[in-house]
């Protein structure tokens, strides 16, 4: 099924139809986005723990690694 099919068919669906389909999506978009910043966290605290990531509060030094 294309993405225009899947428009076709909620179009045709009742108003009250509509709004749960709304809720659903809204609840996977969070859980998706939740799912990512997990990743990114757990992607974070690796490169940490391997010692990837640099840490500075001298501005010059934080403009270096940004350039590097």
């Amino acid at each position: 099924m294309v993405f225009s099919d899947v428009v076709e068919v909620i179009k045709s669906l009742s108003t009250d139809e509509k709004l749960e389909l709304q809720l659903l999506l809204q609840q996977y978009l969070r859980e998706e986005h939740r799912d990512e910043m997990l990743a990114n966290f757990e992607s974070a605290q690796a490169e940490q723990q391997s010692g990837e990531l640099t840490f500075s509060s001298d501005i010059n030094a934080l403009r270096q690694l940004i350039e590097d």
